[in-house]
């Protein structure tokens, strides 16, 4: 069998025009699932394009760092910054945070919980979750985001963790060596999503974390090719950030611009080169996986509303 990847789309919510470029490329048949952010500025214009495409899968893209919450600051203190208001500025204070054990747990509870029930309430099937920087790498937030999720009726969350055949691929030392560090918590996130990785809802791993940034032609070619020569009847995720570099984005605290066009215009010139052959990829979403996937595809299946008593 040929591999199953998901070509998921980060920052849907971030501005119309990212969102707008998730959406071309979906109905191109190109990009099969997106990740929303619950605060991101252009939510709303997500949500109603996500409704008027109901073949996208999307998930929560849970923002623990560098912007701000959904809950009131005074009650999640302990993930917030200096300033008592936002979440704090960098993934390094965030890391040293989780690892030190300064989280509590019930604050990291309840800002997953409003910014899943955010997106249900507003009508998403919410297929999966992932973070941004990939926060949830780390064990303390693994277990408990992950548990909240299950709560909400949201069973699949991206594994964090790059193969290292992919990995190789990147030009940049820092970022490989950054997905090194990371490798050290890939045995507890395996045990802490073992049951769920057994069923099927959890991708073998994710592709595109060391190429954020500097994802082109010749480089996903590389990479498909060798997950469809070495890795056949394997499920992986393949995340990506398209968009348009417009003025909506320059207001906008990040480091991803001019990169978001090459990646749209990579993504529109490869991807139909390996997914309309028999030995090629099989393109899927989230939800389409375990045994939600089949429920999903036969209609059996009703997705939370938001509203379901959890903490």
């Amino acid at each position: 069998m040929p591999p199953r990847l998901i070509i998921n789309a980060d920052d849907f919510g971030l501005t119309p025009g990212i969102n707008r470029a998730i959406i071309e490329l979906h109905q191109a048949g190109l990009v099969t699932s997106a990740t929303l952010m619950a605060t991101g500025p252009a939510f709303d214009d997500a949500v109603a394009l996500a409704l008027a495409n109901p073949s996208l899968g999307v998930g929560c893209h849970l923002v623990f760092v560098d912007g701000i919450p959904l809950c009131h600051p005074e009650s999640i203190p302990t993930l917030l910054g200096a300033d008592g208001k936002t979440f704090r500025p960098s993934i390094l204070d965030f890391t040293q945070a989780s690892l030190r054990g300064t989280i509590d747990p019930n604050d990291l509870a309840r800002e997953t919980l409003a910014q899943i029930q955010r997106l249900q309430r507003a009508g998403i099937d919410v297929t999966h979750i992932d973070s941004h920087k990939h926060t949830h790498i780390f064990p303390s937030i693994t277990k408990t985001v992950f548990h909240i999720a299950n709560r909400c009726g949201v069973h699949c969350l991206r594994n964090p963790i790059e193969p290292r055949w992919s990995v190789n691929m990147a030009s940049s030392f820092s970022r490989r060596l950054g997905l090194r560090f990371f490798e050290q918590f890939e045995p507890p996130f395996r045990t802490l999503t073992r049951d769920a990785s057994n069923s099927g809802l959890i991708p073998e791993g994710t592709l595109g974390m060391a190429c954020t940034g500097t994802l082109d032609t010749p480089l996903l070619r590389r990479m498909l090719d060798c997950l469809i020569a070495e890795h056949a009847d394997s499920t992986y995720e393949m995340l990506c950030h398209p968009g348009y570099n417009d003025a909506d984005l320059d207001r906008q605290a990040t480091r991803l611009r001019a990169s978001r066009e090459v990646e749209y215009a990579t993504l529109l010139e490869v991807i139909p080169e390996y997914s309309r052959t028999d030995n090629g990829l099989e393109l899927i979403h989230y939800g389409s996986l375990g045994v939600p996937g089949l429920q999903r595809a036969s209609g059996q299946y009703t997705p939370n509303t938001g509203y379901e008593k959890v903490l």
